[in-house]
């Protein structure tokens, strides 16, 4: 693992934009599986920025989304809809260079994704309670690939998702499992501020454990976590 401590959430994320990148950068085709949230949001800010002044036209990077929640009598579900505002839509990402995952076609991903070459590079945020992607504490299993939530009126996530979404969530949610994001080429989490520094501990320091599914992620070999000041202050390595 590869553990970098920034100053603030401004190097943070232009640390992990560098790293997007570089990924973009190379030669031949490239696979990226990216996340939403408030972490990357400066992160797409300057990724945008560079890639202007890049004048940005690659055919050979493929984007992927690794969990999806649909929402009722909208085209898009929860994840690709915040892709497409923050990174795709205004990087003027062609549709076909768009690889869209949900609940219609989640079976066939798997294959997808073989057959397509893997994952180069899953970038992650890490939620207070140490899911990544929507693999949720009690609901995780280490051997599982890709794999359906099932949820509906009176669960827990089902009641979160439409009040803060104002909108009423799907009854099947979709996620790429931690042996599916295990098998991709890199790894990077990205966590900033305080609220998230005792999770931070949790997951970094260990032990593995399916009760906080991200820890699973430090075994990877090739893992770069990147943290603001906030985030690392209760490490004690």
């Amino acid at each position: 693992m590869n553990l970098v401590i920034t100053e603030d959430y401004e190097t943070l994320s232009e640390l992990a934009a560098g790293m997007v990148l570089s990924k973009i950068a190379e030669e031949g085709r490239v696979n990226l599986s990216l996340t939403t949230g408030n972490s990357p949001t400066r992160m797409y800010e300057i990724l945008l920025e560079r890639l202007a002044k890049m004048h940005y036209q690659s055919e050979q990077v493929y984007y992927y989304n690794f969990d999806e929640v649909p929402i009722v009598g909208e085209r898009y579900g929860l994840t690709t809809a915040a892709l497409n505002e923050a990174f795709y839509q205004p990087a003027q990402i062609a549709p076909e260079n768009i690889q869209e995952f949900n609940e219609k076609n989640y079976q066939e991903f798997e294959e997808k994704l073989l057959m397509d070459g893997g994952l180069d590079l899953v970038v992650m945020g890490l939620g207070s309670d140490g899911h990544f992607c929507a693999n949720m504490p009690g609901l995780t299993k280490f051997n599982r690939g890709i794999y359906p939530i099932e949820m509906g009126p009176g669960d827990d996530m089902w009641e979160q998702l439409k009040a803060a979404l104002g909108k009423e969530p799907g009854d099947k949610a979709v996620t790429f499992g931690p042996k599916t994001v295990m098998a991709a080429k890199q790894l990077l989490l990205i966590v900033n501020g305080a609220a998230k520094a005792q999770i931070v501990k949790a997951v970094l320091e260990g032990p593995v454990t399916e009760e906080i599914p991200a820890s699973i992620l430090t075994t990877h070999p090739n893992l770069t976590v990147i943290l603001d000041q906030e985030a690392a202050q209760e490490l004690s390595k």
